[in-house]
């Protein structure tokens, strides 16, 4: 069976079916990514988040151990994702005023990209301060993830234009 794509897809084999990318030939480099989220909710529900006030305890902390805990976690939760061995994975939190920009950090030496890990990162993140607040703000949304840099590997390093610092 050919694993050369006629799509020019690189998970899909010439006959469609799916496969794992053959990741072998590619030179380690170290690669970074990093990803956000946005979690949108009431002002007072922004102040009972920063102050640890909310009915179900500390949020950030718990928010920022799961994402870390979920970037490691990717392959299995994402189907043909390479298990990678992190270096890092870091989750971060920007106070605004009816929101909270989570990013995911995370870092590795290997012959794939850590893109998926950073974005699997913030989400689970994203997800648990959801949970962590739904006693208070049903009504809060999560939206906003997307990569906002990468580097290292073939293609380099790049950085969304839009993306804010």
């Amino acid at each position: 069976m050919s694993e050369t794509p006629s799509s020019g897809l690189s998970h899909v084999r010439a006959d469609g079916s799916a496969h794992m990318v053959d990741v072998s030939a590619k030179a380690e480099t170290s690669r970074e990514a990093t990803a956000e989220a946005v979690l949108s909710t009431r002002p007072d529900v922004i102040e009972r988040i920063f102050a640890a006030e909310l009915p179900k305890g500390d949020a950030l902390p718990t928010a920022r151990i799961a994402g870390i805990m979920a970037s490691k976690r990717t392959p299995d939760l994402i189907p043909l994702c390479h298990p990678l061995p992190l270096a890092k994975a870091s989750v971060d939190f920007e106070r605004r005023t009816e929101s909270v920009r989570l990013l995911a950090t995370v870092r590795t030496r290997g012959a794939t990209g850590v893109e998926m890990e950073a974005l699997t990162a913030v989400s689970v993140a994203a997800l648990t301060l959801y949970v962590m607040i739904k006693a208070v703000d049903k009504h809060a949304e999560i939206g906003g993830i997307r990569v906002l840099a990468k580097s290292g590997g073939k293609s380099g390093d790049w950085t969304r234009e839009d993306a804010q610092p």
